[in-house]
């Protein structure tokens, strides 16, 4: 299922496995914690004036439960679960999709992401201005990133 929308969606897995996934995020949402520098460098792009769209391939469910705990939510001009679309980001369909639902142009659109397959679907959409994060977990070890520039933390591109 990987590379499909079924990959993220918390009802697909819930039947697959005869589990309730649902539950079991809530019971691990203790772990979820806000990526360093997020708020700053999201503060800093609010006061540039820029529209900031958090586009994410989680489910609306677990959408919930992460907008919940870290408090993001009122950051965002807009918030969209890849499954509003019925496409994962790293699928080529999803980007024209998108771009009927969100219009953004591509010459002047920043894409970050820690995914590098979502990252290539962007470019072969032709999203000019894409950013990778090596680390997005601080319990693994950064990822090598050679196709995208890379950042490890938010800090590293933060608008002046």
């Amino acid at each position: 299922m990987e590379g499909k929308i079924e990959w993220y969606c918390l009802d697909f897995w819930s039947i697959e496995l005869g589990l309730d996934i649902v539950s079991l995020k809530l019971e691990t949402s203790h772990l979820i914690s806000v990526f360093p520098h997020t708020e700053d460098f999201l503060t800093a792009v609010r006061k540039a004036d820029k529209r900031l769209v958090l586009l994410t391939n989680a489910h609306p469910k677990t959408l919930e439960i992460k907008l919940e705990k870290t408090r993001l939510r009122p950051f965002f001009d807009s918030i969209i679960s890849s499954h509003e679309l019925g496409l994962p980001k790293e699928d080529e369909h999803f980007w024209p999709s998108l771009n009927r639902l969100e219009p953004f142009d591509c010459s002047s659109t920043l894409m970050v992401d820690d995914s590098l397959s979502v990252l290539r679907a962007a470019r072969e959409y032709g999203i000019n201005s894409l950013i990778a994060v090596s680390q997005p977990d601080s319990t693994q070890m950064p990822i090598e990133v050679r196709d995208f520039s890379a950042v490890q933390n938010l800090r590293e591109i933060m608008p002046r």
